[in-house]
């Protein structure tokens, strides 16, 4: 018997891929009322709890050694059960999973978070968890907002398809040297971030205030910095129709972020995806990066604890902070499992509060068990308390982004960050690059609508 953990792109047309993740899911739908087949490997099984199970971690690398000592401790207390860690890039989660699934050769176990969880129910891939949860230990245990968000992603029946395990809030790190050196005051504000990119820079000395996003998973960065700025506080207008990416106030917002790139960063930023700009920010002179809490412990390991802190996003004029929603991650049980069972003990060790808060304390997130989020390591990890505070004492209003759409990874992903480059370069203008944008989610929300009826 075998578990595993795991993500998904392909090369198709956004317009194509939308239409056929929408078919999809309605013929799913309807085999699998009338036959319980998920169309990916059939309907699976409970099994017998015992024997070889397969973990896919979706942040392969990063995340390795904390996975490895929680497994150790499940094989400890599940002595039945083997556990397979097989570790796969974030950047390459995504394309694993729906080839697994058009291949039929599914895991049982996978991490999944908010980001990529419609696309994966749309395909009939995931088991629904609601009554295994009501049923375990993990009842009324876990953060009633990542379950939220998780059921809001999952793609419209209202279903869990996967157990919340971290929410991972954006942050703005600097090098409190640095700034303390130059006589800034603290980047609270937006003013005070352009203000500190520019007066930190020195190319010749191969200084740079900041480091910007433009390689893999560029456009939310640049959504968080958009919309921080401008202060809208929803990514629909009021019908729900239409997005609010090109409106007017984003697009200068977003021509004022676009426009440090050379300017007060590093060329190498147009290629950088997360790993390749926090290694750069932890090993050279930059004043300041924008990340989540997940890079934390890099830094701190870096640079050590004296030397940067970790602030929640710069606030505008008025003092209030807009930040856009991060994914809430998440691990779920793929349904063509033969072993649902021992993937089931799996996820529920993996979320109990002993392993939540030491995955969480390794990951510098916020756990979802409440009673890991009690721990004494919060206290001490800065700028997750931080988050935590800024998201529970009204100075911060979360622009939601519609990870409940099949199709909004490939459309924030592969269909613009080419697109977001070629701003960086100065080959097209942030209007164009927003009034695309919006019109492929247009498109998308219209066909999503039409589907729900």
């Amino acid at each position: 018997m075998k578990i595993s953990i795991l993500g998904r792109s392909t090369g198709r047309g956004r317009r194509g891929r939308t239409s056929a993740a929408v078919a999809l899911a309605a013929v799913l739908a309807l085999t699998a009322t009338a036959c319980g087949d998920d169309g990916s490997g059939g309907a699976g099984a409970e099994g017998d709890g015992k024997g070889e199970i397969v973990f896919w971690d979706n942040n392969g690398g990063v995340r390795t050694d904390i996975w490895k000592e929680i497994i150790a401790d499940f094989e400890k207390a599940n002595p039945d059960i083997d556990v397979q860690y097989v570790g796969i890039a974030s950047t390459e989660y995504q394309s694993k999973v729906d080839t697994a699934i058009q291949g039929g050769s599914m895991p049982d176990v996978g991490g999944i978070s908010a980001s990529m969880l419609a696309g994966f129910a749309a395909q009939g891939a995931l088991e629904p968890l609601d009554e295994r949860l009501e049923g375990s230990s993990l009842n009324g245990k876990l953060n009633k907002d990542m379950i939220e968000s998780l059921r809001a992603a999952g793609g419209g029946d209202d279903r869990l398809y996967s157990v919340p395990t971290s929410a991972n809030n954006g942050v703005l790190y600097y090098r409190t040297d640095m700034f303390e050196k130059a006589g800034l005051e603290e980047p609270t504000t937006w003013d005070r971030f352009f203000e500190a990119a520019e007066k930190l820079t020195d190319k010749g000395s191969n200084r740079f205030g900041y480091t910007i996003r433009g390689g893999a998973g560029s456009i939310a960065q640049a959504l968080d910095a958009m919309y921080g700025q401008s202060g809208i506080t929803s990514f629909w207008d009021s019908t729900g129709r239409k997005t609010t990416v090109n409106d007017p106030k984003n697009v200068k917002a977003l021509e004022k972020y676009a426009a440090l790139f050379k300017k007060v960063t590093p060329a190498a930023d147009l290629n950088n995806d997360f790993t390749k700009m926090v290694a750069q920010w932890d090993s050279g002179e930059i004043g300041m990066l924008n990340h989540n809490l997940g890079s934390y412990q890099d830094h701190v390991k870096a640079l050590g604890v004296g030397k940067f802190r970790g602030i929640p996003q710069p606030a505008g004029p008025d003092g209030r902070r807009v930040q856009v929603s991060n994914p809430v991650d998440g691990i779920g049980l793929f349904k063509s499992s033969k072993n649902k069972d021992a993937a089931w003990k799996f996820i529920e060790f993996a979320v109990s509060a002993q392993s939540n808060s030491k995955f969480n304390e390794s990951a510098g997130q916020v756990p979802a068990h409440a009673d890991a989020a009690k721990d004494a390591w919060i206290a001490k990890a800065e700028p997750t308390k931080l988050a935590a505070d800024a998201l529970s004492d009204g100075s911060t209003t979360i622009v939601q982004l519609p990870y409940y759409l099949p199709d909004w990874n490939t459309i924030s992903k592969a269909d613009n960050e080419p697109n977001f480059q070629k701003v960086l370069l100065g080959d097209m203008t942030a209007k164009a690059f927003l009034d695309g944008l919006a019109e492929q989610l247009n498109e998308a929300q219209a066909e999503w609508d039409e589907q729900m009826g």
